[in-house]
């Protein structure tokens, strides 16, 4: 038997799933952050937790709604290191409610180096020789 195709419309939902385009893995985190971006036209300034870090990403739980593509700078509190890391240049990537993610641009050598070592010693290093 023949299916024929309906001229009637589909459900389709609204957000389907996206690929995971992640070059490389997440470590699991919960430290807390500042960020800040415009937002028609003002300035909004949230505080959050990051809940995973990559080498170009970072999961955030915040206090104030952002949107995709969004530009924001993140002032992140590093476990063991005094000043937060300061990444001027991030672009929302992904919101889900209060969830989001941001893909980072060029941040400073630096800050680049803080979450290349945090990273590295959360996930490549074996468990017996973390602190």
């Amino acid at each position: 038997m023949r299916q024929e195709a309906s001229a009637q419309s589909i459900d389709v939902p609204e957000k389907m799933p996206r690929a995971n385009n992640r070059r490389t893995e997440r470590v699991p985190t919960q430290f807390s952050l500042m960020y800040s971006g415009m937002h028609d036209g003002r300035m909004m300034i949230g505080n959050g937790v990051v809940t995973n870090l990559s080498e170009a990403g970072i999961g955030i739980r915040g206090n104030h709604l952002v949107t995709l593509g969004m530009e924001l700078s993140l002032f992140i509190d590093l476990p063991g290191v005094e000043e937060p890391a300061c990444i001027a240049q991030t672009r929302v990537s992904w919101v889900s409610g209060r969830r989001f993610g941001v893909e980072m641009f060029s941040p400073k050598l630096e800050t680049q180096n803080q979450l290349r070592f945090y990273v590295w010693n959360h996930l490549f290093r074996p468990a017996a020789a973390k602190p």
